[in-house]
């Protein structure tokens, strides 16, 4: 199911953030920039990888306004005891949102039928709430933070100039299209 440009779903879910048991719901997700970062599971090989390069790159997502939201279907528990005892979650300072019930992820279409983990999934969630970008990548395919933050740059300048689109590789300062119809076969 498509659900690119659609509203997050309502949820409530237990999270860990800067050592403390924290409430999180989607209405603490609007008002702002937002990025929903779903990994298999704690304790694994691939996921440490990715949330340690989110984590080294933390301070940047802060700095354009976006918070960042890691899930996996394990309990928040599980995300202390995995900071306690990894140095490269150790390092995060976002929110590691538990699911356990599945809820945050079957929400956002991720959820591996009868498996009970979440897919490697990574969406970008505008301060609407409405999901602006998704990326879905397979098990043994690790993320990469930087390309992370251009997608989010291009996704804020769009919605800050209607009527104006970024191309491929587009980088923060660089020319971007503006659709029309002399615009058409010409690219």
């Amino acid at each position: 199911m498509a659900i690119i440009n659609t509203e997050i779903k309502p949820f409530t879910a237990q999270a860990y953030k800067d050592g403390k048991f924290i409430t999180v719901t989607d209405g603490d997700v609007k008002g702002k920039w937002s990025v929903f970062f779903f990994y298999p599971a704690d304790f694994t090989f691939v996921c440490p990888t990715e949330l340690e390069d989110l984590a080294d790159n933390y301070a940047e997502f802060q700095s354009m306004g976006v918070e960042i939201y890691s899930v996996s279907t394990d309990t928040h528990f599980s995300h202390k005891a995995w900071a306690d005892t990894s140095p490269a979650i150790g390092k995060i300072r976002y929110t590691m949102i538990g699911d356990p019930s599945g809820v945050v992820t079957n929400n956002f279409d991720v959820m591996r039928p009868g498996v009970g983990l979440a897919d490697r999934g990574t969406f970008v969630v505008d301060p609407q709430g409405i999901i602006q970008v998704m990326e879905i990548t397979s098990e043994g395919v690790g993320r990469n933070a930087v390309e992370l933050v251009r997608k989010i740059k291009a996704a804020q300048y769009v919605a800050a100039h209607p009527g104006e689109v970024c191309p491929a590789k587009w980088e923060e300062g660089e020319k971007t299209l503006a659709p029309s119809l002399d615009l058409v076969g010409k690219i």
